[in-house]
C-alpha cells in the first residue's frame, strides 16, 4: 500500500532521512519512502498497512497536519508521475511557451525551432514590439496548455 505523506515544502529529503533513521530503529515494516521531482510538499510511503505509516511518522518534524493525505494511492493514480517523458520529445515549433528564468523570465513565446541535439529552442517572444529569435536552453521554458 502507498500513502502520500504532506510535508513542509523544501524539506522533503530531510523527513524522509528522519523518517529512514526511525523505521530502521523501531524496525516497522515499511517497504520504500520516495520523494518525487515535481511534487512538492508531498512524500510517497509504501508500507503494509496504515498503522504502520501513523507510526513512523508520529511525533516527526516537518510533517504537516495529521501527515496521510487521502488514504491508499493507486498505482496507476501515480503513473504520470513516476515516468519519465523526454523533454525534447514534447517540444514541437509552433508551441506556446514560457520561459522561467533568464533575462525574460516571464515572457510568454511561440517555439520556432528546435534542436535535439543541443537540447536548445529557439523561440520569438510574443508581446516583443520587434520579433527577434532568440535561443535558449530547453530547460528554461515551460509548455503552456492551449
Amino acid at each position: 500500500m502507498i500513502f502520500t505523506i504532506r510535508t513542509t515544502v523544501g524539506q522533503e529529503s530531510l523527513v524522509v532521512d528522519i523518517l529512514a533513521n526511525k523505521i530502521k530503529k523501531e524496525e516497522l515494516n515499511v517497504y520504500s519512502i520516495s520523494v518525487i521531482p515535481g511534487l512538492k510538499g508531498y512524500i510517497l510511503i509504501e508500507a503494509d498497512n496504515e498503522m504502520t505509516v501513523r507510526r513512523a511518522i508520529a511525533n516527526t518534524s516537518h510533517v504537516k497536519g495529521r501527515g496521510i493525505v487521502g488514504g491508499e494511492v493507486k498505482i496507476d493514480e501515480l503513473s504520470s508521475l513516476l515516468e519519465a517523458k523526454p523533454l525534447m520529445k514534447s517540444i514541437k515549433p509552433g508551441q506556446k511557451v514560457e520561459l522561467i528564468s533568464g533575462p525574460f523570465k516571464g515572457e510568454k513565446a511561440k517555439v520556432i525551432r528546435v534542436n535535439d541535439t543541443k537540447e536548445e529552442v529557439t523561440v520569438e517572444l510574443l508581446e516583443a514590439a520587434v520579433k527577434i529569435p532568440v535561443t535558449i536552453h530547453a530547460e528554461n521554458i515551460r509548455i503552456l496548455k492551449e
